[in-house]
């Protein structure tokens, strides 16, 4: 087992990990009479995100891409929107952005079964564009009821986009990471750090995420000061 997670931190460019231990509304409604998003459970949340008609996304979409993990998770990670590859499979973060995200929680001893992972938006936007603010707005109850059904313990907003619509802030995603942020009137702890994609790109960043998914678990296991 430690030689495999080696495995996954030697993707993530860090050679050597010590782990840390706890210390102690343009478009109409569906159709009439349906239940508010916030009395939904799992079932119906599903049932209603795929049957959405809210915005225009929904016209070229192969499907809606709901969430997928632990529906009691600790953690719950959430990133943008669904790409083209996650819009034909229908779960977010898969590809190469996905396995360098699953080796990113291997590393902590964690799975994508093991948390809860979501996006901002639930349909893809065409060639794949950040979210517009009229999109987001429409899926925000989408996404707020799930962080409210997972009631999680840390958020780990992943990119720039993430960041900006769970914290309703416009600062670079530079000037949001390192710290701990607070979420909704339960003040869930967040903290922000690089899309696995942007990693893709610039692997030199990869310590800095690795720095942010350590302030996460510390927050887990209650060491965050």
């Amino acid at each position: 087992m430690d030689q495999r997670r080696d495995q996954y931190l030697e993707a993530m460019g860090i050679t050597r990990w010590v782990p840390r231990r706890a210390a102690g509304e343009s478009g109409a409604p569906i159709s009439n009479g349906e239940d508010a998003i916030p009395d939904l459970d799992w079932e119906a949340l599903r049932h209603r995100v795929s049957a959405c008609r809210l915005c225009g996304l929904h016209e070229g979409r192969t499907q809606a891409v709901f969430g997928v993990g632990n529906p009691a998770a600790d953690w719950m990670i959430i990133g943008e929107a669904p790409g083209a590859e996650e819009d034909r499979v229908g779960e977010p973060f898969v590809g190469r952005a996905g396995q360098l995200l699953d080796a990113m929680l291997e590393g902590l001893g964690l799975s994508r079964r093991s948390v809860y992972i979501a996006n901002v938006l639930k349909c893809r936007p065409p060639n794949n564009r950040d979210p517009a603010a009229e999109e987001a707005s429409q899926c925000a109850p989408y996404l707020q009821r799930q962080i409210t059904l997972v009631a999680p313990r840390v958020i780990l907003a992943v990119g720039r986009v993430a960041a900006q619509n769970l914290l309703g802030a416009e600062g670079t995603l530079g000037r949001m990471r390192g710290r701990i942020h607070h979420y909704g009137a339960q003040e869930i702890p967040l903290v922000v750090t690089y899309h696995p994609a942007y990693l893709l790109r610039r692997p030199a960043e990869k310590a800095k995420t690795w720095r942010d998914l350590l302030l996460a678990a510390q927050v887990v296991s209650g060491n965050s000061t």
